[in-house]
């Protein structure tokens, strides 16, 4: 794959993939803060071994998009993100091991829907081929800590409040990549 420089991006790189990759590089280092804030406040052995390995996952993604996205290109609302994303993981880990796995639910179900439009649409334009597949390796790794923690969860059989929850975080997770999108 051909790496940017520290300050530009490819000129054949259309915008709007910049704009997403810029909204996926904010939503890695979401990621990555979601299972510190786990590890942070969970004690549940089953719970830290699941962050620990899954924050090794998201870790990478971070690292690959860092290499991909000049550090001009970020978010200018990474702080904000970092907080976030810490916050996301900090809470449900006071509820106990479901509400952890609920929120990876629905923060992966998200990022699955995420990624694949991001692919979708550089397979339909014909365009870089080594995003495309950076992406979706990406993609593929998000959905097995989706179904993970579906079934460390045992959900989708969530209830009421876990559900209200999950459907927060994933409009929380629309709205975040919206801004990250433009800012």
């Amino acid at each position: 794959m051909s790496s940017t420089t520290a300050d530009t991006i490819p000129a054949a790189w259309p915008a709007w993939l910049v704009a997403e990759l810029r909204s996926d590089h904010a939503g890695e280092t979401g990621a990555v803060r979601i299972y510190d804030g786990i590890l942070a406040v969970s004690r549940h052995p089953a719970v830290r071994d699941f962050a620990t390995r899954h924050r090794e996952t998201e870790q990478g993604h971070l690292d690959l998009l860092n290499d991909l996205l000049p550090p001009s290109e970020h978010s200018r609302l990474l702080p904000i993100w970092r907080v976030a994303g810490w916050l996301t993981g900090a809470l449900p880990a006071l509820f106990g091991p479901r509400a952890v796995f609920a929120t990876v639910d629905a923060v992966e179900t998200f990022v699955d829907h995420h990624y694949r439009a991001q692919t979708e649409r550089l397979e339909r334009e014909g365009i870089l081929p080594e995003i495309h597949a950076l992406l979706e390796k990406c993609r593929e790794e998000e959905v097995h800590h989706r179904d993970e923690a579906r079934e460390a969860g045992e959900g989708p059989s969530y209830g009421p409040l876990l559900r209200a929850w999950a459907w927060v975080v994933g409009s929380g997770s629309a709205a975040a990549v919206a801004a990250a999108k433009r800012l």
